[in-house]
């Protein structure tokens, strides 16, 4: 990645958080890097570097700076957004399939060599799949080190190393002191870390500012599935299915805009299963977006200035699971959300009470469990039959167009509930859906053309954010 080095510095003389997980800055004389934000002393000119990724400067040899944090940073918009094959790499890598399938597992559900992913991978970041692994899992154990009581030994494991001595050396490395130097210094819930529950682990989840809160749990909200997910004062409340195990996750939004962060408490069955649940979270909240390019771009639109002035930072809702997404859209045809939520709840309790379903698993279900007329049913089946099959993904490692062709070609799938796949499960930032009829309304109370085809024209101007313009029309019906 071609990093431009005045704007880096000006960025990091400016302690500019819009920065942070863009690049960091790697300081020669101390070797420590920092993020742009770090409220240090701005390194002169000759003693700074700037290195597209926490990864390639752990390659480099540099510290992490205990005091920014430059590994907990948010992460870069680009790998969230963008579809491009390293895009999807890091969305992977960040879910903990190089921990659990290696390199290879990886370069084959990316369909090329491994020689080849990593000089993609290296060309773009300054470091290889195993570089930025390793720096996921030090993340994840040093979240642990300093947020639990385990054993260190627990952790290790738990954090995806392949031993303890591993473990400490890699801890050495990066953070400059051995993991028992890190207890206790980050603990957002309880004194002892959990929070209060045993078996709870409290998270910070950073994000770039601003982020408007009630915009995003009120849509998460409105949809809860029953059994699955609830809404209320505390946060948002729902059941994940991780590679591991299971999970409860509560996500809470700060009460003050400013904090930049939001918490998140976990339980899970496996503590494997930390970096894809924190992965997950981030992605279902839209995180890593950019939302002053977002707003900016929506912003120069005299229709939508007032909606970006009054309510800045809106986020679109995404998932923890892109099956999910896909049997929401599918059962949300042509009917209302309360309606959608109620034929949900029940396929959810027939078939996986307290989680929702998987593939197969809905897949062989019986008739009784689907409250929906047969065409629906069938598309339903024919949908989970080929995600369990392996012939469809619905996750990270998706091709947004290939996925597309393969949603259409399935019967009782039409360009909206594709576009509303992509949208939430694919996480494209440039959906519209110009024939949805709440879009036409909320299209119509801001004064823009009703009728689906000059709709569509009209939101032209908001690319490549069309996604976040969608959410924002919605919120007008």
């Amino acid at each position: 990645m071609e990093l431009d080095f005045e704007r880096c510095y000006r960025a990091v003389d400016s302690r500019d958080t819009r920065f942070d997980g863009w690049f960091v800055t790697a300081v020669v004389s101390t070797h420590i890097y920092c993020r742009p934000s770090c409220p240090a002393m701005t390194p002169k000119r000759r003693n700074v570097r700037f290195l597209a990724s926490a990864a390639a400067a752990q390659r480099e040899g540099f510290r992490a700076c205990l005091r920014c944090r430059p590994d907990a940073a948010p992460g870069s918009p680009e790998w969230d957004t963008r579809a491009d094959v390293v895009a999807r790499a890091m969305r992977l890598i960040a879910d903990g399939v190089v921990d659990r399938d290696g390199v290879p597992g990886l370069a084959r559900r990316l369909g090329y060599t491994e020689r080849h992913l990593y000089r993609m991978l290296h060309a773009e970041l300054g470091a290889g799949p195993l570089a930025l692994a390793r720096a996921q899992r030090a993340q994840a154990a040093r979240v642990l080190i300093s947020t639990t009581g385990l054993g260190l030994a627990e952790i290790a494991f738990a954090a995806g190393f392949g031993s303890v001595r591993q473990f400490n050396d890699t801890i050495q490395a990066i953070y400059g002191r051995p993991p028992s130097a890190l207890r206790g210094v980050d603990r957002p819930g309880g004194a002892d870390g959990s929070g209060g529950a045993a078996g709870t682990i409290v998270l910070r989840l950073p994000y770039r500012q601003p982020l408007h809160g009630e915009a995003l749990l009120g849509f998460l909200g409105a949809r809860a599935i029953p059994g699955v997910e609830t809404f209320d004062a505390q946060g948002y409340h729902r059941a994940l299915r991780l590679p591991h195990g299971t999970a409860e996750v509560t996500l809470a939004l700060p009460t003050g805009r400013r904090s930049g962060y939001v918490t998140a408490r976990l339980r899970l069955a496996d503590l494997r299963d930390l970096a894809p649940a924190v992965a997950r979270c981030r992605r279902l909240l839209d995180l890593d977006a950019d939302p002053a390019a977002v707003d900016a771009v929506l912003a120069a639109d005299p229709a939508l200035a007032a909606s970006v002035a009054a309510e800045p930072g809106v986020r679109t809702p995404r998932a923890v699971d892109g099956f999910e997404i896909a049997v929401r859209a599918i059962v949300g045809q042509q009917v209302s959300v309360a309606a959608a939520r109620t034929v949900l709840g029940r396929l959810a309790a027939a078939v996986s009470p307290g989680r929702f379903p998987q593939a197969a698993e809905v897949a062989d279900a019986a008739d009784p469990a689907f409250a929906m007329p047969a065409a629906r049913r069938r598309t339903l089946r024919a949908l989970a039959s080929a995600v369990a099959a392996g012939e469809l993904e619905l996750d990270g490692a998706a091709d947004r167009d290939d996925t597309e062709r393969r949603l259409l070609a399935l019967p009782g799938i039409g360009p909206w509930t594709a576009g509303y796949i992509a949208l939430r499960a694919l996480g494209d930032p440039d959906v519209f859906l110009a024939t949805d009829l709440g879009v036409r309304r909320g299209a119509a109370a801001l004064g823009l053309p009703a009728g689906a085809g000059e709709l569509a024209d009209y939101a032209a101007r908001w690319r490549p954010w069309r996604s976040y313009a969608l959410i924002r029309l919605w919120r007008h019906t």
